[in-house]
């Protein structure tokens, strides 16, 4: 039997698992003691958060951070051939969007793995559907250029695409710089373009709400170091 790979979903924030997710990422969590995890602390945090008698020391973490070694990577699924199962966790939400964990689902594939996801908060996702914007046809634009110039042009270049094409562009921002893209986005949209923010999802401080610029001219929401995402269309 050849071991499978799962894709596990994380808490966005200080929340308890079972709130936002369903039993049955517990009882994953609980037969699996391989992950591939972006963040060891955070990751051995989740699982004790959500199955608390499990063995901290029984767990082999496998790092997929910004220092991981492509040659090294390739083996992390080198133990599914003894019928052993993997688990994949992001530091926050869902595995493989917007997220490295995409290249060990890749290698999944190549390698004849099952992959199985299981259900969980994804940001980009929520927002989306909190937005009241077209959730038929929409893009996921990851961040934005940092230079100001580029940025700008960036930010012209989404609203056109929105209005052509009739589709809803999400983009996200690191959350110490959400003020500065809230200011961006005012100086550079439309009045009629509509912008949603939703921040701090499914925490007790969640903000979301969509106004059109002209609206969102008068409203300064508290966004500093909260991950934010935001999705406009013209």
């Amino acid at each position: 039997m050849i071991g499978k790979l799962y894709l596990i979903p994380t808490t966005l924030g200080d929340t308890e698992p079972l709130e936002v997710m369903p039993l049955s990422v517990k009882k994953v969590i609980e037969q699996i003691d391989y992950y591939i995890v972006e963040n060891e602390k955070s990751a051995r945090a989740f699982i004790k958060k959500i199955s608390p008698k499990k063995s901290q020391p029984s767990l082999q973490i496998m790092s997929l951070d910004k220092y991981a070694e492509e040659i090294e990577t390739r083996r992390y699924l080198d133990v599914c051939k003894e019928g052993i199962h993997v688990g994949l966790l992001s530091e926050a939400g869902v595995p493989a969007v917007a997220d490295p964990g995409a290249s060990i689902v890749k290698l999944a594939h190549e390698k004849n793995i099952q992959v199985v996801p299981l259900v969980g908060p994804s940001s980009i996702i929520m927002a989306l559907m909190a937005s009241g914007m077209n959730g038929q046809n929409f893009a996921f634009n990851g961040y934005l250029p940092i230079d100001k110039g580029e940025r700008k042009k960036a930010i012209k270049d989404l609203e056109k695409i929105s209005k052509d094409k009739n589709q809803s562009q999400i983009f996200i921002e690191t959350p110490y710089r959400n003020e500065k893209m809230f200011t961006d986005l005012k100086a550079a949209l439309t009045p009629a373009t509509n912008l949603c923010i939703a921040a701090d999802i499914t925490l007790p401080s969640e903000f979301i709400k969509t106004l059109s610029m002209q609206a969102w001219k008068y409203q300064t929401p508290d966004l500093h170091k909260k991950p934010a995402i935001f999705i406009i269309q013209k």
